[in-house]
């Protein structure tokens, strides 16, 4: 049974945390975190990801972007990525991590959620649609 999910992606700004917080909403029995493997560390959420998931009821406040570590992996019992990069990156930087990394899509598309970073507020909504609907397939399956 997982107790611990960690949702990575590149500024850890617009797509992880909006996951996080998105799963963790869904499922308070798990702690969920974020980080990023190029994060803009100790930025908040993006201006407009942060208008998006708010006008969706998902909170992001008090948000502060990390970097992803070997300790940080070492805290979670599950690893959800963004995109095949995210995934490659743990392979390559943190072996021992990448038994518990799958992507956050895994039970859509299995493709990956395109980065909505300086895109329009328009490619924002269709990025959190796909997050919305992944999280809630996560959920079902993490209880």
């Amino acid at each position: 049974m997982f107790k611990s999910v960690l949702v990575v992606c590149t500024g850890n700004i617009c797509r992880s945390p909006v996951g996080e917080r998105a799963l963790a909403a869904l499922c308070p029995h798990l702690t969920v975190t974020s980080a990023g493997i190029g994060a803009l560390v100790g930025k908040g959420v993006d201006k407009d990801a942060a208008a998006v998931a708010r006008a969706h009821n998902v909170k992001v406040e008090g948000h502060a972007a990390r970097q992803i570590s070997s300790e940080i992996l070492a805290m979670h019992d599950l690893v959800l990525v963004m995109g095949p990069e995210h995934r490659q990156y743990i392979r390559e930087n943190f072996p021992h991590a990448s038994g518990k990394t799958m992507m956050f899509d895994k039970w859509e598309r299995d493709e990956g959620i395109e980065d909505p970073y300086l895109q329009s507020v328009e490619f924002h909504e269709l990025v959190f649609a796909e997050i919305d609907k992944s999280a809630r397939s996560w959920a079902k399956r993490l209880g």
